[in-house]
């Protein structure tokens, strides 16, 4: 399942900024060749930095998967790697306004499944292809104030996790990308309660993306730039009470701040 970057064509959705604009950074770096894809017009700007294409526009959306995939198939000649990186954390529980629900579903999971759709037939073809997710330690653990970030992550591992039991045979890899806090806008807007939660081991966009660039070399379906994440997630599935105890704990420190 390893993956060269060096001459490939790779896709990145979410470029403006944060883990998007590094991976791009450092791809280019590697030598891939990329398309850069982001809701506004900030990813132009790290194209025009990089030599790449940008794609402005809605890359969650059926039509605007599309389009994105064929101006990157117009650009690259075919898509070698698909960067499904674009997220949204809006803070809130189930009393959350039902079109933040429907808009992280959207961008979190269903962009997943559009842009595996569009994908999906040319490489089976062509017998390889990668998709690399960024989930995020939420789609393994949760994520304390947003209840939309946590189920909908949950639901982009899931799919990720069914690509690869359904596609590897075939020349498919996939992986996904599952830190904790990450020193971006994303983190920023948390808040006090996630600054709490996560401040303390916070690693740069870069550091997650050295994580990245080593585990493409690799054969691991889960990169985990906080090792640590590892041992919540074996201590979440086997000691579950207790690690459900532990999570309420923390809630309960959140209520006080």
């Amino acid at each position: 399942m390893s993956f060269t970057l060096k001459d490939s064509g790779v896709v990145i959705t979410g470029a403006g900024r944060g883990i998007g604009a590094a991976l791009a950074r450092r791809f280019s770096a590697e030598g891939a060749r990329l398309v850069l894809a982001d809701v506004d017009d900030a990813v132009s700007s790290v194209a025009s930095e990089l030599g790449a294409t940008a794609v402005v526009g809605d890359a969650a959306s059926e039509e605007g998967v599309a389009r994105l995939v064929d101006a990157a198939r117009s650009a690259l000649g075919e898509i070698d790697m698909f960067c499904a990186n674009a997220g949204i954390a809006p803070l809130g529980g189930a009393d959350a306004p039902e079109e933040d629900w429907a808009r992280t579903w959207d961008i979190n999971v269903m962009a997943h499944v559009r842009a595996a759709r569009a994908l999906l037939p040319a490489w089976l073809e062509r017998g390889r292809g990668h998709f690399l997710a960024t989930v995020s330690a939420a789609g393994l653990l949760t994520s304390l104030g947003s209840a939309s970030y946590s189920v909908t992550k949950h639901g982009a591992l899931a799919f990720a996790e069914w690509l690869l039991a359904t596609y590897k045979h075939r020349g498919i890899g996939v992986q996904a990308i599952c830190p904790q806090g990450v020193r971006t806008e994303m983190l920023e807007k948390t808040g006090p309660g996630g600054k709490f939660l996560m401040g303390p081991t916070a690693i740069t966009a870069e550091q997650v993306v050295d994580t990245v660039v080593k585990a493409l070399a690799g054969d691991s379906f889960l990169i985990l730039p906080h090792p640590e994440v590892a041992e919540y997630y074996a201590a979440r599935a086997t000691q579950n009470d207790r690690w459900i105890g532990g999570m309420n704990k923390l809630q309960r420190k959140l209520e006080e701040l």
